[in-house]
């Protein structure tokens, strides 16, 4: 029986074999299912399958690991459109919506999903769930400033139905810290967790709720953008397609 390990291994080369080609502008998620697309991309562009590949990381740390393979990085400064962008999820209900965040970054991730063509989520069979929410905390980053004024507001949504605000402490994906301290996302923000006790029955009205708090820089919430899930399982892969 394969590793958790190498399922994402499995998942996430084959992502990268199967969407992305020479002369595309590829967004690199975050996460450690990412790590192995990264890595693929890496393996390609230094033999000589993939040429004249751009991409755009969507973290420091993946930033950091495209470097180090040599990847040609670019910004959405630069370039505002992708052919296709390759991430995980911590979450993933029949419909293809997502939750992400749990390595905190979220905002990245979805700046640079939302300019893609095409957005492949790589995961294995642990992330699918009938129903977002209870199955993994919902994160939220938002600014220092009075957050937890901004906590009160978001736990009193109607549509949060009861969730709880968790403020992160210690270390995420991308900061390092002590476990007394506040985590910060790559942006200077903190990070804050909605602990759900029951289902979202409405992930779309739920996250235009969030993001007209003020202080709510971005939610974990990622709704009708998945085009297709590569999903590993003890019985191989499975690719789903998400209709539009």
């Amino acid at each position: 029986m394969a590793s958790q390990d190498e399922l994402k291994k499995q998942v996430g080369y084959k992502a990268v074999d199967d969407y992305v080609r020479s002369g595309m502008v590829v967004g690199l998620g975050t996460g450690s299912t990412a790590f192995f697309a990264v890595e693929r991309v890496g393996q390609k562009l230094k033999s000589g399958e993939l040429q004249d590949v751009v991409a755009i990381p969507t973290s420091v740390r993946t930033k950091e690991q495209a470097e180090a393979l040599g990847i040609p990085l670019v910004t959405l400064d630069t370039h505002s459109r992708l052919d296709v962008a390759i991430d995980g999820a911590d979450s993933v209900d029949p419909d293809g919506n997502l939750v992400k965040g749990g390595g905190g970054a979220l905002f990245r991730e979805k700046i640079v999903e939302k300019a893609s063509d095409k957005f492949v989520v790589i995961v294995d069979q642990s992330k699918m769930c009938d129903a977002l929410g209870p199955h993994f905390m919902l994160p939220i980053e938002i600014l220092p400033f009075c957050h937890e004024h901004t906590m009160r507001c978001l736990e009193a949504l109607p549509s949060m139905n009861g969730a709880k605000a968790v403020l992160r402490m210690g270390s995420s994906a991308n900061n390092k810290c002590d476990g007394d301290e506040i985590a910060v996302s790559d942006n200077g923000c903190y990070l804050v967790d909605m602990k759900c006790t029951s289902p979202i029955t409405d992930a779309v009205r739920l996250a235009d709720d969030i993001i007209k708090v003020v202080g709510v820089v971005e939610h974990g919430l990622f709704c009708g953008m998945t085009d297709h899930v590569i999903i590993a399982g003890t019985d191989g892969i499975e690719v789903k397609d998400v209709p539009k």
